[in-house]
């Protein structure tokens, strides 16, 4: 670790050349937290509130299947309606998957959708497509990575861009993984895209289920109590004042703030407890199941409290996932895997979810997002399991400004394509952000100084109060 007492060769401001170079190449303590920053650090210039102060979304890399879940066919031939029953929710006539019963209860909290379309049958692109309400170029292509003329940014990051967070935490979070494809290719539309690097939403990797949970970003060494961390920032304010008219370089002045910001998020009390889960009571641990992702909706909830505004839950892709039905790619075998793997912590996390925030008085404020980047075939296929689907499928919504106990629109009576009500994902990128305070004609600006809307999607009124 960093030590001030260690001798060595001195320079004119009697700072040792070796204190130099482990500050500059390690940053804050020794931490990685820094090489965070350098890619994910912006200061918003925009304002704009709505009703929501904060947005959840709840990501089901792979692909929920609508027949299971949201849109039951019981009428419909066993090859199409699948095992899983249709069960009554709170709100008559509309059921749900008979896997989900926490949420049919909570069903009068929820809008569902049930004709969202991206007409995009491939996890990459069609993800993209749901993740920055533009359609890839081309569509249905797999494993295709970030970069031009795919790179319109994520939702976080325009948010980024809009708002500041007024937290030492930033405006957008990603956790507890990326997403990527079976071959390690990495989404597009998960990144701030032409927005710059600055404008990534952070992402935090961890596995919040784990008896050894951290997040090391923002946890101190041992031997670093916050006096040497003060020290060191008084270090970093003279190396500062050495550089000159150097620290007036773009790249100098941008370590600068980097730094600062790594300093205040790590002795922030705020920030560091957002991510202790620890500090929870079990009872309420256990609500929300210890599941990577009921944990992971937990640390959401603690996120948003602590004033960041956009936090993206992905379903934790981990290594034991079978590489023929990763996650809810649900390609072999779907019955028991919606049994035995899927459904119970979706259906514990999200409605644990949908309850804290009600009981915190949250809920009127945070604006709660449950999609994924499409559906499954209709029909079964001949290994037990339902392949990609792009047509139609569903996703929910509750929280801020959502009309509770409401459907928008259907699919047809075999769930394959959409009958009335049709959504594109502009139209959610639309009403995501009308939700947040911001018109879809709302603009944000590139590096270059170029206007874009938000989203030339329509505001989906009918699922708004």
């Amino acid at each position: 670790m960093l030590s001030f007492q260690m001798p060595g060769v001195r320079l004119c401001d009697r700072i040792s050349r070796r204190e130099i170079l482990r500050v500059g190449g390690l940053g804050v303590g020794g931490l990685t937290l820094p090489q965070l920053l350098a890619s994910q650090q912006a200061q918003a210039d925009g304002h704009g509130r709505g009703r929501a102060k904060s947005c959840i979304v709840l990501f089901l890399l792979g692909g929920a299947p609508q027949h299971s879940t949201w849109d039951p066919k019981p009428d419909a031939p066993s090859e199409v309606r699948g095992e899983i029953a249709p069960i009554a929710t709170s709100v008559p006539g509309v059921h749900f998957g008979e896997l989900m019963p926490e949420l049919a209860k909570r069903a009068d909290q929820l809008a569902v959708l049930r004709a969202v379309s991206t007409g995009d049958n491939a996890h990459s692109s069609s993800g993209y497509y749901m993740l920055t309400g533009r359609p890839h170029v081309p569509m249905n292509q797999e494993n295709a990575n970030p970069g031009p003329p795919n790179d319109w940014p994520n939702w976080g990051s325009v948010l980024h861009r809009l708002v500041d967070s007024g937290s030492a935490l930033p405006a957008s979070v990603r956790l507890p993984c990326h997403i990527f494809n079976t071959d390690g290719s990495i989404w597009p539309g998960q990144d701030a895209g032409f927005l710059g690097r600055a404008r990534d939403p952070w992402l935090f990797r961890c596995q919040p289920a784990s008896p050894d949970y951290r997040i090391t970003e923002f946890q101190l060494p041992s031997d670093v109590p916050l006096a040497r961390l003060s020290a060191r920032r008084d270090l970093l304010d003279t190396l500062g004042r050495q550089l000159g008219a150097a620290a007036e370089a773009p790249r100098a002045k941008h370590f600068d703030e980097l730094s600062h910001r790594a300093y205040g998020v790590l002795s922030s009390a705020a920030s560091g407890g957002a991510f202790d889960l620890a500090a929870e009571p079990e009872p309420v641990r256990g609500r929300y199941g210890m599941s990577q992702f009921g944990q992971s909706c937990l640390l959401a909830r603690r996120l948003v409290e602590a004033g960041v505004r956009l936090v993206q839950v992905n379903w934790y892709r981990g290594p034991e996932e079978p590489s023929d039905a990763p996650c809810w790619d649900s390609h072999v075998g779907e019955t028991a895997r919606l049994k035995n793997v899927l459904i119970p912590p979706l259906d514990s996390g999200f409605s644990a979810l949908l309850d804290d925030l009600r009981e915190r008085g949250m809920l009127e404020d945070t604006l709660v997002v449950c999609m994924a980047e499409f559906g499954r075939t209709p029909r079964m296929n001949g290994r037990g399991g339902r392949d990609h689907w792009g047509p139609v499928f569903s996703i929910a919504m509750a929280g801020c400004g959502v009309r509770g106990g409401v459907v928008h629109g259907a699919s047809d009576p075999m769930g394959a394509y959409p009958r009335s009500g049709l959504v594109k994902p502009e139209d959610i990128t639309a009403t995501i952000f009308h939700s947040l305070g911001f018109s879809p004609g709302t603009e944000y600006h590139d590096l270059q100084g170029r206007a874009f809307p938000v989203s030339r999607g329509e505001v989906i009124q009918s699922v708004l109060s």
